[in-house]
């Protein structure tokens, strides 16, 4: 091996270790982990056993259904939204821009504690703002944290009021890329503003939204902030636990780590073979 080589290698080496140490390994030891039975003591191989259960279980199927229920539904919605506010955010119209993009960006720099204590005050059943807007046009009040449909669709407004923005600066981002000489020659052909949207726009735009698609499947199969401690841990009853949340009452309530690690390896190999899907998806749609 060269000198220069073995200097590189040399330097790498600091960050190499800890890579190992702290990812790599983990990563190894918990897939070794999902193999072994770690309710007795010392923990004894028994490769049946976690991943058995996992495939008879309802309660894993509750989650699995809950966290793709707010896949479907709410990624598509924060996506369109956040295509719409980003090209609002680039017209030349709007004045103070910089401002509007902070605060469009703002809800995911707020804490996630603080946010989830606002929504939970909002949509209080007795006093929140949201119930006494909706019964000051005559409608009854609605149950948000009794109620399984209002209870997912809170957590549905949760996640996207906090990531659209975020996806919105991205698409940003992907808009202010594209040559301005393009729509000049399409105004010119006589082509009107909403057809230049979805023929020029869109199209070219088409590799940053798959980006955030992909960010989105990833984000959502992990979820587990908003269903913990806005709906209280996957409330009324589990109608918004999701995987996130399962994984951890298995993991460290119920200290079943073998059959948590089992629900990980589950839950990413999920998000990898839905995002090659949406991948796959955008590229046969060309």
């Amino acid at each position: 091996m060269p000198l220069r080589t073995r200097v590189a290698y040399a330097f790498l080496a600091p960050y190499l270790l800890i890579f190992a140490t702290f990812w790599l390994w983990p990563i190894i030891n918990s897939f070794l982990l999902s193999f072994q039975n770690t309710r007795i003591n010392p923990w004894r191989f028994a490769p049946s056993m976690n991943w058995g259960r996992l495939v008879g279980d309802p309660a894993f199927y509750n989650a699995l259904q809950n966290t793709l229920i707010i896949l479907v539904v709410q990624v598509p919605v924060m996506i369109a939204l956040a295509t719409i506010m980003a090209v609002l955010l680039n017209s030349p119209l709007l004045k103070a821009r910089p401002l509007f993009r902070f605060a469009f960006f703002a809800p995911v720099v707020v804490g996630e504690v603080a946010y989830a204590a606002v929504f939970r005050l909002m949509f209080s059943t007795d006093f929140g703002i949201v119930n006494k807007l909706i019964t000051s046009v005559g409608l009854p009040a609605v149950s948000w944290f009794d109620n399984s449909t209002a209870a997912m669709a809170l957590i549905i407004i949760a996640v996207t009021w906090r990531w659209a923005g975020y996806n919105a600066i991205i698409i940003l981002a992907g808009l202010q890329s594209i040559p301005g000489d393009v729509y000049e020659a399409a105004t010119l052909d006589h082509v009107s503003k909403r057809q230049q949207f979805f023929h020029i726009t869109l199209p070219l735009l088409k590799p940053i939204i798959m980006f955030c698609v992909v960010l989105s499947v990833i984000g959502t199969m992990q979820l587990f902030t908003e269903p913990f401690l806005i709906t209280n841990r996957g409330g009324p009853g589990g109608a918004t636990e999701t995987l996130g949340i399962f994984l951890y009452r298995q993991g460290f309530t119920a200290l079943n780590f073998g059959y948590a690690s089992a629900i990980a390896y589950t839950v990413a190999a999920l998000a990898v073979v839905i995002s090659l899907f949406n991948l796959w998806i955008g590229r046969e749609a060309k």
